[in-house]
C-alpha cells in the first residue's frame, strides 16, 4: 500500500503556508518546503518564508540550509525530500508537501525521472556569467527538442540542461514517472483582481519590513549582483535599483508586474500539468472546513484500506492453518 503524501500548490499570495500550518495541526503533520528560493539562508522577506511565529509549532524542513552563493538543484531537493518524507512517516505523521515551485513538487509526488548527472560547479560558475539569451542560444544548438520544451529565460534551468548535454555528451531523454505515493491534491485559487491586490499589499509590507536591506546584507556577504538578479521577480529590479539604474517608482511597478506575471505562469503550469488536481477558491466561506473535510476523507479511505489488507492477511493464515490440519488428518490416516 502507497504511503500517503498531502500536495498544496498555489500562486503566490494565495495563503498556502498558512493552511499547511492548519492541516498539520489537525492532522498531525509535517511541512516540507518546496520553493526553489526560500531554501537559501537570508532570502526571507523578499520569499515570503513563513516566519517562526507562523508555524505555530510545526515542525518545517527545507528551509533556509543554502548557502545564497551556490546553486541548489531540483535533484539535491528530490533526495533531501524523500529522505525526509520517509522520516515523517516513520513517526506515524502525514507529510505536507508545499510550495509555490511547481516543478519541484511534480519531481518527487509524482517521481519525475530525470538524468542522475552530478553537479559541475566550475562549469556551472562559467555558465552563470552567460545571460538567459545566451544559454538559450547554446542549448539550441545543442539539443533543440530540449530548447523547445525548456523556459528560454529561466537561467538555472538552461544552465542544469546545458550541464546534462555536457556531462553525458547526449540529449537530454525523454522524462518519465513513477508514481510512489498515494497523493492527494489541493490548489489554491482567487479571482485575478484579488490575486494581484493581495500580491500589491504584500510587495509594500515587504518592503516595509526591509526588503532593500535584506538586499543590501546579501551584498555585503560578498553574494554578486549577478547572483541577486538571478533569484529573479523583486530580487532583480531591487538590485537594478540600488545600483542607480533605475528609480524607487520604477523598482516597484516592475516589481509587482513581475510577482503578477509569476502568479500567472503558477495557474497556467497547473491547469496544463497536473490533471488530478482539486481546485479551491480561497474568497469562498467555509473553504477552509470543505479542505479538513476532504482531508480526513481521504485519510480515512487509507485506515479502511489498511484494514482490509490485515483481514485479507488473517484470512490467508487462517485458510493456510485449515489446509495443514487437514493434510495432517489425512496422513494419520493413511498411516493406520
Amino acid at each position: 500500500m502507497k504511503k500517503k503524501l498531502l500536495v498544496i500548490f498555489g500562486p503566490t499570495g494565495s495563503g498556502k503556508s498558512d493552511l499547511a500550518v492548519i492541516l498539520s495541526k489537525k492532522f498531525k503533520g509535517e511541512v516540507i518546503s518546496a520553493d526553489s528560493r526560500q531554501v537559501y539562508r537570508h532570502l526571507d522577506i523578499g520569499t515570503g518564508k513563513i516566519t517562526k511565529k507562523e508555524m505555530k509549532g510545526i515542525p518545517h524542513h527545507l528551509l533556509s540550509f543554502v548557502s545564497p552563493k551556490r546553486i541548489f538543484t531540483v535533484k539535491e531537493f528530490r533526495e533531501k525530500a524523500l529522505k525526509i518524507i520517509e522520516k515523517i512517516h516513520q513517526k506515524n505523521k502525514l507529510p505536507i508537501l508545499c510550495g509555490g515551485s511547481n516543478f519541484w513538487i511534480q519531481v518527487v509526488a509524482d517521481g519525475l525521472k530525470f538524468p542522475e548527472v552530478k553537479p559541475d560547479y566550475k562549469l556551472r560558475e562559467k555558465l552563470a556569467k552567460l545571460s538567459s539569451q545566451e544559454l538559450y542560444l547554446m542549448l539550441q544548438k545543442l539539443d533543440k527538442k530540449r530548447a523547445k520544451t525548456i523556459e528560454p529565460k529561466n537561467k538555472r534551468r538552461l544552465i542544469r540542461a546545458i550541464e546534462i548535454i555536457k556531462k553525458t555528451k547526449k540529449n537530454i531523454p525523454k522524462i518519465g514517472f513513477t508514481k510512489n505515493f498515494d497523493t492527494l491534491k489541493i490548489a489554491l485559487f482567487l479571482e485575478k483582481e484579488e490575486l494581484e491586490k493581495r500580491i500589491e499589499k504584500r510587495l509594500n509590507e515587504w518592503l516595509k519590513k526591509g526588503l532593500l536591506e535584506e538586499v543590501k546584507k546579501l551584498r555585503k556577504m560578498k553574494v554578486s549582483w549577478r547572483r541577486i538578479e538571478d533569484f529573479g521577480l523583486e530580487y532583480k529590479w531591487l538590485s537594478l535599483y540600488l545600483r542607480g539604474k533605475i528609480n524607487y517608482q520604477e523598482m516597484k511597478e516592475k516589481s509587482l508586474r513581475s510577482i503578477i506575471k509569476y502568479s500567472k505562469k503558477q495557474l497556467s503550469w497547473l491547469r496544463n500539468k497536473e490533471k488530478d488536481v482539486v481546485w479551491l477558491d480561497v474568497s469562498k466561506k467555509n473553504w477552509q472546513k470543505k479542505v479538513e473535510k476532504m482531508v480526513a476523507l481521504w485519510l480515512l479511505k487509507k485506515e479502511e484500506k489498511r484494514k482490509k489488507e490485515e483481514l485479507s492477511i488473517l484470512e490467508g493464515r487462517r485458510k493456510r492453518k485449515e489446509l495443514k490440519i487437514s493434510l495432517k488428518g489425512k496422513s494419520s490416516k493413511k498411516i493406520s
